[in-house]
């Protein structure tokens, strides 16, 4: 039997999965969680990549412990994120997406290459929180001098591992500078930034490229020697990896964030997708054609603001309510609010429309404008693809809620298929064992 170590981190938990396979049958481990969160920092959101690559290393002893040998670990976490390094030292800090740097310097990088030129080029939709545009802030703000790499964070705890500086191309595509028909950096793009020429000028990797073994020092503290391969290291590319379609269909990587898309073969870079917020992401072999939809970042704001005890609680009170009031959840305003609760009840009053009367409405109107959502992204999917779709696909921790998978039935007419997996991490872990 062999074994293989997935660590998928999402932003607000990490989990290390040992993942075998027998027969047709994939058989998952969780041997450690973690917890994850954002860091304010001199009034600035960022992450703690020291805490995170602690972590990371007792999740790998946590498993050696358990499997004595283990054939291979990859990482994959959201995407958009770096770290930048000087040789081999960190130039901290490691900003969050959340984070609202890049607010200021948008215009300015829209200015030098107009969003529709952008989009054209890149495929990517228009986020606050696109790796161009916080790479234009450390250009700004004299960050980028004397930088000699920037490592996507999977990049960057891969490199940590073992010593080597790589660049894989799922999370490349989510920096707003791959051009998405040449499947490269855009140099054209970069130039007229005048972003450092020596930061784009390794190749792209793809997904199941060798990275190497443990360092000696790593393979001690951990307990253990292993290969480190490249997974589809965009936790997204990963969970569609782990969906076994029987015809290609939508599906809603449901977390933090919905991503909800559908496989295509080349690009959709027309006027129709960037007026619908599509971005064209990397697959393998494939483009990830998908919206980003805000998610269970609501739910999780509230559960934290309210002190809920569980998101079950959530629902089952959820259920009580007859209000179902909609609201944009995709709102700016929902982005990284002082208070969640507080910004829903401010959109209800502008809006002019009934706010909720208690924490039943609240949580009620929440799911219901959830699954609206599901249902006009699917239909701007379905348009701009010209294809109509029977199923809907929803995996990852969202899909453990029958309620909104429920809802999602009733506002999308669709036939849900809910797979409550660790998507990310089974995709993750069936790449390494693809690997030849």
């Amino acid at each position: 039997m062999k074994y293989y170590l997935a660590i998928d981190i999402g932003a607000s938990s990490g989990r290390h999965i040992v993942c075998s396979k027998t027969g047709n049958n994939y058989v998952t481990d969780e041997v450690y969680r973690f917890s994850n969160g954002m860091d304010e920092i001199d009034g600035h959101l960022v992450w703690n990549t020291v805490r995170l690559f602690d972590e990371i290393k007792q999740g790998i002893k946590t498993a050696f412990e358990k499997y004595q040998s283990i054939e291979s670990l990859s990482i994959d976490t959201w995407g958009v994120d770096y770290v930048l390094l000087k040789g081999n030292d960190e130039a901290f800090p490691c900003y969050a997406y959340r984070d609202k740097r890049t607010n200021a310097v948008i215009d300015t990088v829209h200015n030098i290459v107009p969003f529709d030129t952008l989009y054209k080029k890149t495929g990517i939709s228009f986020q606050t929180f696109n790796t161009i545009y916080q790479l234009y802030d450390d250009y700004l703000k004299g960050r980028l001098n004397g930088v000699t790499d920037f490592l996507m964070l999977p990049e960057y705890f891969i490199y940590k591992l073992t010593g080597k500086k790589l660049k894989e191309f799922t999370q490349a595509t989510t920096t707003g500078l791959i051009n998405a028909r040449k499947k490269v950096f855009d140099k054209e793009i970069i130039n007229a930034l005048n972003l450092p020429d020596k930061l784009f000028e390794k190749e792209l990797s793809l997904p199941n490229t060798l990275a190497g073994e443990l360092l000696s020092d790593i393979s001690k503290e951990v307990g253990g020697q292993t290969k480190v391969v490249l997974c589809a290291t965009h936790d997204t590319a990963s969970a569609v990896e782990s969906i076994d379609m029987q015809d290609n269909a939508p599906y809603i990587s449901s977390g933090t964030w919905s991503l909800l898309g559908v496989k295509v073969q080349q690009a959709l870079t027309d006027n129709n997708s960037q007026k619908s917020g599509y971005s064209n992401e990397g697959g393998i072999n494939y483009i990830r054609y998908q919206k980003n939809i805000m998610g269970l970042w609501i739910v999780q704001c509230l559960k934290k603001e309210l002190q809920i005890a569980n998101f079950e609680q959530m629902v089952e009170t959820a259920k009580t309510s007859s209000y179902i009031e909609i609201f944009d959840v995709n709102d700016f305003r929902f982005y990284a609010p002082q208070n969640m609760t507080n910004e829903i009840m401010g959109y209800f009053q502008e809006h002019k429309k009934a706010p909720p009367k208690n924490n039943a409405d609240l949580f009620n109107s929440v799911y219901h404008s959830l699954a609206y959502s599901y249902k006009t992204a699917i239909d701007d999917l379905e348009n701009n693809v010209k294809q109509k779709f029977d199923t809907l696909y929803i995996v990852g921790g969202g899909a453990k809620n029958t309620y909104l998978n429920d809802l999602t039935k009733h506002y999308t007419k669709k036939q849900i298929l809910a797979l409550p997996i660790e998507a990310s991490a089974l995709g993750n872990a069936k790449v390494q064992m693809n690997r030849v």
